[in-house]
């Protein structure tokens, strides 16, 4: 069991029990549902009846699947007997060589467990949570005498209250933006709040009341904080009575100018209140979950209210098998969502999951308070997951809808470059620099589920012996170091399932190992026969065989629609300006530049933020900053005198010597 597990869900498990197998050196290929199905049988021999969590490994240790049980033994037993299980299961049997055990002292604890395990391992077997990002919050923070109002993504260890989760930036940032008109409390950072001599823009606009420089006092500022927090809270009526009352008597005693204030708060209030979408006062805080599942996929809709409001949505895909049901796949959701995410008092459902009363169980134990999992079947909370319920429908329409685009235009692709079937992985290479200075490589990726962000890569060209600005150097570096880094973790992963003397391998340890590397089907350049020729230097060099390649080039005068695309050995390809694989081969190409030229940009300003004063030794970002603050620039400290040097609050006589000798050598 990996190192800290049952710590992180406050579970006293025992420690984990392997079944290894020594398998028996025979004729029967790797994959036999017989070895499968005898590594189980000798690990039942010593399995606990315990309640607990088990995962099944492969020949290489990786994990197939993270199950959990009430009866581990009684549960495990069941693989033992193939008959009448699905087809993927059985593939899952045939691959298992060993089981590995961990023990708890209740159902519940096991799956916490799971659910942890689930998410970390990956499991290729198991319901997997796919698109788990963490949620933005926001905090008014606890540990500056001048709270901060600001946002807040990831661990929650700074001391402050937290009000979330918002679905997106983009909600958040919504309904931060209107609480700085209703609630002007500070948003910059402590830093920048230290440093400030004089109002900022924030506070010429109106949405901060500029307690850097004493503004406003203690107590005018500790009551905004009370009302901001009230409204966060759900005390909003409370809060909107206050101010009426305060715009009221303002304006009674002829004070427009702060009645105007307090009306600007109101309105500000409203706004946010008018953004919420469906009515939801009678509920403070739940989220609701509806699940819908066609042609073998499902779609889960979050729906997330808080203080009466709604804060948003978010539309999750879980990968599965097409065998699973509505209440599997919800319940497997339920644990994997919930493993880093503080529940809320309720939660509302279109389905029952699996084990509902086992999970709203260990829900409760998470939160440390109770948690209800209801599924309403009247009034205003069915109409809540009634509205979630259509918004997963339309969303997973349009997902099947699209993947059966993509999956025509990745066949059409298949076609034009010959290749066996359509490509499971694309990749897109580019370079981007300004006169060979800050040169960068770039892969993006693309599948069947479109653009895989996560496993585009950025190069940053090292090789010295480059001449600057050599295209074909530079995209022969990242072609080098990425292909040579595929061919290592193909070899290891050959060597790893070579199989016992006398066994078949059936051609799929290649394969097998190819795809644990992530190898390409298909790599597509910006630019012409040039590059092309480049690559193809790097393909025979390194013993590159099986990998399409093209180069598609911008037309005459780099007119988009009249591409030119560059195959080795073939003539080039014209496509007609209308054709649909035109238009997502331009698609790809246009990825790449735009991420070739964003990675670029973000180097080069990183460089530009560096100064010469970062070369010199024992200049840390304290002295840094007191000597631009007396000079203004890095220029200004490059002409300056050794006695101005010296009078600069933090620098010392042997320092300032140091600075005047980095920068005046000769003297």
């Amino acid at each position: 069991m990996e190192k800290g597990a049952e710590n992180s869900l406050m579970v006293k498990a025992d420690k984990p029990i392997v079944q290894p197998l020594d398998l028996p050196t025979d004729s029967r290929p790797a994959s036999s549902i017989d070895n499968g199905r005898e590594a189980i049988v000798q690990a039942l021999v010593t399995m606990p009846t315990a309640p607990g969590v088990y995962r099944m490994l492969a020949q290489d240790g990786e994990v197939l699947y993270v199950g959990k049980a009430k009866n581990l033994k009684n549960r495990v037993r069941n693989y033992a007997q193939p008959a009448g299980l699905n087809t993927r299961t059985l593939r899952m049997i045939a691959e298992t060589r060993a089981m590995e055990v961990v023990t708890t002292h209740t159902e519940v604890e096991a799956l916490l467990l799971e659910s942890n395990l689930i998410k970390r391992l990956r499991p290729r077997y198991n319901i997997l949570l796919r698109d788990d990002k963490s949620f933005p919050f926001i905090v008014i923070t606890g540990d500056h005498e001048w709270p901060q109002l600001a946002k807040h993504r990831g661990a929650r260890n700074r001391k402050g209250e937290y009000f979330g989760p918002f679905a997106s930036a983009s909600s958040v940032n919504r309904t931060l933006n209107t609480l700085q008109k209703a609630f002007p409390l500070r948003s910059c950072s402590d830093s920048i709040f230290a440093s400030r001599t004089r109002p900022c823009l924030q506070y010429q606009i109106r949405r901060c009341v500029a307690p850097c420089v004493d503004r406003i006092d203690k107590d005018s500022y500790a009551e905004l904080v009370t009302e901001a927090r009230d409204f966060l809270s759900g005390r909003s009526r409370e809060v909107q009575l206050g101010l009426s009352k305060r715009m009221e008597a303002a304006s009674a005693e002829l004070a427009f100018e702060t009645a105007a204030v307090y009306r600007d708060r109101l309105r500000a209030l409203a706004h946010v209140q008018a953004h919420q979408g469906i009515n939801v006062a009678s509920v403070a805080e739940a989220d609701v979950i509806a699940i819908h599942m066609e042609a073998g996929q499902s779609c889960i809709q979050v729906f997330f209210f808080r203080a009466g409001q709604n804060w948003g949505n978010r539309a999750y895909f879980p990968s599965h098998g097409r065998e699973r049901t509505p209440a599997e796949v919800l319940g497997a959701f339920m644990g994997q969502f919930y493993d880093d995410k503080p529940p809320p008092k309720e939660i509302l459902l279109n389905e029952w999951p699996e084990n509902h009363g086992l999970i709203a169980e260990a829900l409760s134990i998470k939160a440390e308070r109770k948690v209800r999992l209801h599924r309403p079947e009247r009034g205003q909370r069915r109409e809540l997951v009634n509205h979630a319920q259509t918004n997963a429908r339309e969303a997973l329409a349009r997902r099947l809808a699209e993947s059966a685009s993509q999956r025509r235009l990745l066949e059409a692709v298949a076609d034009l470059f010959a290749l066996e079937g359509p490509p499971r992985r694309i990749e897109v290479y580019d370079n981007s620099h300004i006169m060979g200075t800050d040169a960068i490589g770039a892969m993006i990726v693309a599948g069947p589920e479109g653009f895989q962000k996560n496993a585009y890569r950025k190069f940053n060209i090292k090789d010295e012996d480059i001449t600057p600005g050599d295209d074909y150097g530079m995209m022969r570096e990242v072609l080098h170091r990425r292909f040579a880094r595929l061919l290592k973790a193909q070899a290891a992963a050959e060597s790893s399932e070579s199989p016992a003397a006398g066994e078949s391998t059936n051609g799929s340890n290649g394969e097998d190992a190819r795809v644990a590397g992530e190898w390409p089907d298909l790599v597509l350049i910006d630019g012409g026969l040039g590059q092309l020729t480049a690559v193809r230097e790097v393909f025979a060099d390194l013993g590159v065989t099986g990998v399409a390649l093209a180069a598609i080039a911008k037309g005459p005068d780099r007119n988009a629609g009249l591409e030119r695309i560059h195959l080795p050995d073939k003539p080039e390809i014209t496509l007609p300006p209308r054709s649909p694989v035109l238009y997502f081969l331009q698609r790809l190409r246009d990825e790449s530049h735009r991420f070739a030229i964003g990675t670029h940009r973000a180097r080069r300003a990183k460089r530009m933020d560096r100064s010469a004063l970062d070369s010199i030794a024992g200049i840390g970002p304290g002295r840094k900053r007191a000597l631009l603050n007396q000079f203004g620039s890095a220029r200004a400290v490059e002409t300056a005198g050794l006695t101005d040097l010296e009078s600069v609050p933090g620098i010392s006589k042997a320092v300032a010597q140091k600075i005047y000798d980095f920068f005046h050598p000769e003297g």
